[in-house]
């Protein structure tokens, strides 16, 4: 695009951009496009990166949103690109192997352009911007004229669907690509996967990071989008058909991890056996100036995150969890996320629903090694919520695995993270361990795992523990973090719900697990009378004595309540809270005395060890009836232990105790209600995830940047 510019700050002044930008129309068939588009670069691998190329563009880009409407050149742009797409698929005779190339290089440059045309103005204008019509005149709009938004979109999604990235002979019964095959393996030594597979991978990160522009435009409201054109576009029409496909295809560049080529790679370099005129003119023009989207020059270092990690998968997840979380239409659910909802492991035969045409097959075995190896990420996070909720396949599936310690112990790593971890993430987490905790099948078998050497758990040597044990300790630890940091009611709730649900199966505790039950009950009631004793003070101030004796306060009149000052209010309130979680976590422990005293006697341990700390909730009208069982578990062991003497060993008291628990009448515990808590979703879920899953773009996506004073849907600190 010049031979004579060498940098990023030339960019403006460069002849093609201008004339881009210009006010003089640029026919689709201009010569000028091939000279554009035959440049060789290695696309931008991070936001710092694109916000140089961005910033010494923008003036180039606001003369295009001006002067666009008179020339019509981006919808010019776009039809080369649509061209040269569809050239790809002509027959092995014509032998028009760049295109593909050409292609990539419009397709980024539109991507860029588009994103700052969505976060400058709204989607009718955009869509103005892309109907200019030649026949009728300059800056006219004919309404007659085709759609190029839904023409681009369909494409975008027809490449990501279409487009193999290694090994394209043995995915695709194509004649095109097996054209393709053919043509690079006699021209480089390096072979298909090298050559041809580096510019697929390319071509389709660019495709997928486009269709992510495209829907950006909700990062610019504040309220979420419940009707847009460009969503009318996705779920309906042309693109509706591709729907089964683009999520299959999406998921499985999530599931396979491919790198990337190597920073530098030029896809076309040039032979000494010529190529073709097409060729010579794009050997000319690949050596000037957009050379300098190397930023930092061929073979510098790709960043940490990307030698690490796939940018296209990444990329892929972020664009399936946007369309998962498109709204509804009021006359049409989501289709995208009807898939997600529906789709298969590829070794189940029963028949696919006729009420749901979106439904596909996936290897479910990869799916789920790939979600235990990428739990990481907020993202990844995230969709492993999505399925086990949503998709009542993939939720059975992964409860009858019998690896299950590969799901559950990165959630448990996230968990016991929370400092290093965002709100969300440890939502997520927690409510995938209540989802689970929901199966009874699980609940048994988690504690059937042994695990040794737990390396990231810092607070003690566990040098063998039950994957059910380490799960109680980590939620446990949350719920104690939450206590003294957050005071998330939210977080508390869930907690507990997941000890609850797996209480009635509490098998072979490790003592430091029934330790840690006990110790958070420990905490709970020295925290309960301290509430206690600051409401009990409030009231007094505010009845103006010191002396007189107060009535229980669960008695406490309405006429006395109405002298609390808001701070004193507070102080009630949170006396409130505490009972609840007191009223829970006794449940918790007579849920497991009940049904599985006989499995557990380091809990009975731990329960006669600090019994004292249950004597102040006997008669207290809020616990009465649910500390008769742990009362009687209490006096019951208590009894046999003094029958036996004093300075009894550790072992002789565990010995006692299993005895004990064989002998204790079952009849004599109370039988309660099943503790059994189940995940439900708020009502508007999407006034969470929608913002969640666009900070996750903000922050994660691969070469996207956007001005952090233009974001509407959310502050930059939850973002």
């Amino acid at each position: 695009m010049g031979a004579n510019s060498s940098s990023i700050s030339e960019l403006p002044e460069n002849e093609y951009l201008q004339k881009l930008s210009g006010s003089e129309p640029i026919s689709e068939n201009d010569p000028f496009w091939n000279q554009l588009l035959s440049f060789s670069f290695t696309t931008p691998t991070n936001s710092a990166d694109l916000k140089l190329l961005e910033e010494a563009t923008i003036s180039v880009c606001k003369s295009l949103v001006e002067k666009n409407p008179r020339t019509g050149n981006l919808g010019s742009l776009i039809k080369v690109f649509l061209s040269r797409t569809k050239e790809l698929k002509i027959s092995a005779e014509c032998q028009n192997h760049l295109f593909i190339w050409q292609a990539h290089n419009a397709l980024f440059i539109i991507c860029c352009l588009l994103k700052v045309f969505i976060s400058r103005m709204s989607e009718e204008e955009l869509q103005l911007h892309f109907t200019y019509e030649e026949k009728a005149g300059p800056s006219s709009y004919g309404a007659e004229c085709e759609d190029l938004i839904e023409e681009l979109l369909c494409c975008l999604v027809q490449l990501i669907v279409e487009i193999p990235l290694l090994y394209p002979c043995q995915h695709t019964d194509s004649n095109w690509w097996k054209w393709l095959c053919s043509w690079y393996r006699g021209r480089y030594s390096g072979g298909v996967t090298s050559a041809l597979g580096d510019i697929t991978y390319s071509i389709s990160l660019e495709a997928v990071t486009t269709l992510i522009v495209f829907l950006s435009c909700q990062l610019f409201h504040k309220e979420i989008l419940r009707e847009s054109i460009i969503h009318r576009y996705l779920m309906h029409g042309r693109c509706l058909p591709y729907t089964s496909r683009l999520v299959k295809t999406l998921l499985y560049n999530f599931i396979r991890q491919e790198r990337s080529p190597p920073p530098g790679t030029h896809v076309f370099q040039q032979q000494t056996d010529g190529g073709g005129l097409l060729y010579g003119i794009a050997s000319g023009v690949a050596t000037g100036l957009w050379t300098v989207f190397t930023l930092g020059g061929v073979g510098s270092k790709a960043s940490a995150q990307l030698e690490q990690c796939s940018p296209l998968a990444s990329q892929s997840l972020l664009l399936l969890l946007v369309l998962a979380n498109l709204t509804d239409t009021p006359d049409t659910p989501n289709p995208y996320r009807q898939a997600i909802m529906s789709f298969k492991n590829t070794q189940d035969n029963t028949a696919f629903s006729s009420s749901n045409p979106h439904a596909f097959q996936i290897n479910f075995n990869s799916l789920y090694t790939a979600l235990c190896e990428q739990q990481r990420s907020d993202q990844a996070t995230l969709l492993l919520y999505m399925l086990l909720h949503q998709n009542s396949n993939v939720r059975t599936y992964v409860l009858a695995r019998t690896d299950i310690e590969n799901l559950v112990l990165p959630i448990l790593e996230i968990l016991y993270h929370v400092e290093e971890r965002n709100s969300h993430h440890v939502y997520m987490a927690l409510i995938i361990l209540l989802i689970l905790t929901e199966d009874d099948g699980f609940n048994r078998s988690i504690h059937e795992v042994i695990l040794k050497n737990i390396t990231w758990y810092a607070e003690r040597v566990l040098t063998e523990i039950s994957l059910g044990s380490l799960l109680i300790l980590v939620v446990i630890r949350t719920i104690q973090y939450n206590m003294t940091r957050t005071r998330d009611k939210y977080l508390h709730t869930n907690c507990l719900a997941a000890l609850a649900n797996m209480s009635a199966q509490f098998r072979s505790l490790h003592q430091y697990a029934a330790q840690r039950i006990i110790s958070l009950f420990s905490l709970l009631s020295k925290k309960h009378n301290k509430v206690l004793e600051q409401a009990t003070q409030s009231l007094r101030g505010s009845l103006g004595s010191n002396d007189s004796p107060l009535p229980d306060y669960h008695f406490w009149e309405m006429s006395d309540c109405l002298h609390f000052s808001e701070t004193k209010l507070r102080h009630a309130q949170d006396l409130n809270v505490i009972e609840e979680v007191i009223r829970m976590m006794l449940e918790i422990i007579n849920s497991c005395l009940t049904n599985s005293l006989h499995h557990n006697p380091n809990l009975v341990y731990a329960l006669l060890y600090k019994r004292d700390l249950f004597e102040q909730f006997r008669t207290h009208p809020s616990f009465q009836d649910i500390m008769q069982n742990i009362d009687l578990v209490i006096s019951f062991f208590s009894s046999r232990l003094e029958q036996a003497g004093a300075e009894l060993s550790v072992e002789r008291v565990l010995e006692i105790i299993k005895q004990g628990a064989v002998a204790l009448p079952k009849d004599r515990l109370r039988k309660f209600p099943e503790l059994k808590f189940k995940y439900v979703e708020e009502e508007q879920p999407e006034e969470f995830f929608i913002p969640y899953v666009w900070s996750l773009v903000y922050n994660s996506a691969v070469a996207l940047y956007w001005n952090p004073r233009d974001i509407q849907l959310f502050t930059m600190d939850s973002g």
